[in-house]
């Protein structure tokens, strides 16, 4: 059955073609396995509650009749705006009074951003104010309202002094907002407010194979999402199966955008931050094992497509999961201006945050402009990242701008107490810093890395001052949500085959960074490396062959007493080249060292479109190297799996970025022709 939505007409109907309903959610509350819900261009101010759930066989699709002209959005007008105490020549400020039974049971102007992992540096509401579609920064007094100071953190300085400041008039049960719009008229522009909590979203679980395609969503007041809560965004499957989330433009939620994450455990949601003697890793390993019992299997959960979407200016994260997107294909997505207002902090952020990324493939995205691209966190077993195109993720950070509780700096990739098998190959990895590395298990096979590789045998503990606080995450039965044990981490079993490592040019603002966590800002977590190659390997990292070394000889218990077993893991390393100063690790085999040319390299965005400005293939030295395949790369030790495919299969690496075949002895690096390193890339 066919269901139409159409927002111009004066009266809903039946739902016919001739007689469309006037609200998406009259067809959501009728629509069954096998239906199709059509909707016509239009702003559609509601919350969209899907009731029913389609089968693997009859999904129900909820389809824009024209790509992206169907508005979903959790915002509303306001144009009853008034001069702040009674300006009647055009100022800045203006003050508009809200009847709070717009809101129902939340209001986004009392509500608070919070959550574990949430540092809250700045008391932030749920809500937001838009000018003309780009959102205002939130400050704490009126002063700053009357008196904006530039932001030295945001992605948009200029923008920032655009600010608005909430209060409650308790008396009149309305929420004040005051605004400086810096000249603008607001009633005679468009300005909306946050008011409806997610846009497309089941309030309850199991609402399964459900496909949304080609709407706008957009401005709604999402809550912060870490994996020890309930996970929301503007879009989600809510703890489902099968979800298709295509072609959509996504865009400006308070926090996450789209979320593929845990499901509500009242009894283990937000604990660290509300009963406080549990650390949050403990509580996050209670999450995980009270879900397995409670039927987080690949039977029951995940197996989602997010795909060809445009995610952007986002405050949190553009997707974000936890345990709910097991087994997914997140390809050719464009997520970027991620958390570039930087007003809200803390350990979820990035353009993609998702823990436990159980066989999910991050294929042909571009992430680029986002505070971290993709964070991998916990649980990346069988999780490949392939042909992607990452630039500019870490922060701008002018000269003087240093925050000593949170000396950030972004990368595009952070692994993060892993014990793979983690793939990453074919991608093009440009930012400062590449990929940071406090894991083990990880695979980098054909990539071009222009930035550093840092944390490397760092960041696994839990920052206990003095005693002993080693993380302990789970490893999983292969190919499936089982655990099948936890184990802290010895740091190594790495492998880098074909990679071109490029040293570019270091900006003041990371090199400042730098020094700060070298001398005063010292920690276990980061160390702020901006020098490219592998080189990090050198201190304490053995080739496969001398590790065994290790245990010839012994055979369990009653051996002599020995540090064998917690020591680093191997490293293999193989077919690398390195140019303008990156530097091997001195064990590796069979790589190139070319310090005699200089190899220039740059990004170039016309008509939106990217394309790659380098002299890289008119220097690159020639190196004899072979096909890599799931045979080279072996198994990750912790989890005994092989790096393969969801399905188990063997993984030849035959294709290049663009898909193209790869010769018997291909070339290093992402492209195989070296003529298609000037193609559109994105």
């Amino acid at each position: 059955m066919k269901y139409y939505v159409d927002a111009s007409v004066s009266r809903s109907g039946n739902g016919s073609k001739e007689y469309p309903f006037r609200h998406i959610q009259e067809a959501a509350n009728l629509a069954k396995a096998g239906d199709e819900v059509l909707v016509y261009p239009g702003v559609y101010r509601e919350y969209v509650n899907p009731v029913n759930s389609g089968t693997e066989d009859a999904r129900i699709t909820y389809t824009s009749v024209e790509p992206l002209k169907a508005v979903i959005t959790g915002a509303e007008e306001v144009k009853c705006w008034e001069p702040y105490e009674g300006k009647e020549d055009g100022g800045n400020i203006w003050v508009a009074r809200i009847p709070n039974g717009i809101f129902g049971n939340y209001n986004p102007y009392t509500t608070l951003v919070s959550g574990d992992w949430f540092i809250a540096t700045f008391i932030a509401h749920t809500g937001e104010v838009y000018l003309n579609g780009k959102s205002l920064y939130e400050v704490t007094e009126l002063d700053q309202v009357l008196n904006p100071v530039r932001s030295r953190t945001s992605w948009d300085p200029d923008f920032s002094v655009y600010t608005w400041y909430t209060q409650q008039d308790e008396e009149k049960n309305e929420t004040v907002i005051y605004a400086n719009f810096q000249g603008a008229d607001p009633n005679k522009e468009n300005v909306e407010i946050n008011v409806r909590r997610n846009c497309f979203y089941p309030d309850k679980e199991g609402v399964g194979y459900i496909t949304l395609s080609g709407f706008t969503v957009t401005k709604a007041a999402t809550q912060w999402a870490p994996p020890t809560a309930y996970q929301e965004g503007m879009i989600g499957p809510h703890w489902s199966k099968g979800w298709i989330i295509e072609d959509c433009e996504v865009s400006h939620s308070k926090c996450s955008g789209i979320s593929l994450g845990k499901y509500k455990q009242p009894n283990n949601d937000n604990k660290w931050l509300t009963w406080k003697f549990k650390d949050g890793t403990q509580t996050e390993r209670d999450c995980i094992c009270q879900a397995q019992r409670e039927g987080w299997t690949k039977e029951n959960i995940g197996s989602h497509i997010i795909r060809r979407c445009n995610i952007h200016d986002c405050g949190q994260t553009g997707i974000v999961g936890h345990l709910g997107g097991v087994f997914s294909l997140i390809e050719d997505n464009h997520i970027h201006h991620i958390n570039n207002k930087q007003n809200l902090a803390g350990a979820e952020i990035g353009g993609i945050k998702m823990h436990a990324a159980i066989d999910v493939i991050y294929r042909r995205n571009h992430i680029h402009h986002c505070t971290r691209g993709l964070w991998l966190d916990w649980q990346a077993q069988g999780t490949r990242v392939t042909q992607n195109l990452f630039h500019d993720n870490c922060l701008p950070l002018p000269d003087d701008c240093i925050d000593p509780n949170d000396p950030g700096m972004g990368e595009d990739i952070f692994i993060e107490v892993s014990h793979g098998p983690t793939l990453v190959d074919n991608n093009l990895l440009l930012s400062d810093r590449s990929v940071k590395l406090a894991t083990q298990g990880v695979a980098f096979v054909h990539n071009l890395i222009a930035g550093a590789l840092t944390a490397v045998g760092k960041g696994t503990d839990n920052g206990a001052l003095t005693l002993s606080s080693p993380r302990y995450t789970p490893y999983h039965v292969p190919h499936r949500t089982e655990v099948a044990g936890f184990m802290t981490f010895l740091h190594g079993d790495d492998r880098f085959y074909n990679n071109i490592f490029l040293q570019q040019p270091k900006r003041p603002g990371m090199v400042k960074i730098y020094n700060y966590l070298q001398g005063e800002g010292k920690n276990g977590w980061d160390d702020g490396n901006l020098d490219v190659g592998t080189w990090m390997f050198d201190n304490g990292y053995q080739l496969y062959e001398e590790w065994v070394k290790e245990f010839e000889g012994y055979c369990g218990m009653g051996s002599p007493d020995s540090d064998r077993y917690y020591i680093h893991l191997p490293v293999w390393a193989e077919g690398n080249v390195y140019l303008n100063g990156a530097k091997p690790w001195k064990k590796e085999k069979n790589c190139v060292v070319d310090d005699t040319h200089e190899v220039t390299l740059s990004l170039e965005e016309k008509d939106g479109e990217w394309k790659l400005n380098t002299n890289l293939y008119e220097i690159l030295p020639e190196i004899t190297v072979g096909t890599i395949s799931t045979e080279t790369l072996g198994m990750a030790f912790e989890p005994e799996e092989y790096y393969e495919n969801p399905d188990g299969s063997p993984i030849t690496f035959s294709e290049d970025y663009f898909g193209n075949h790869r010769s018997l002895h291909p070339c290093v690096g992402p492209f195989e022709n070296p003529e298609d390193a000037g193609k559109k890339l994105s």
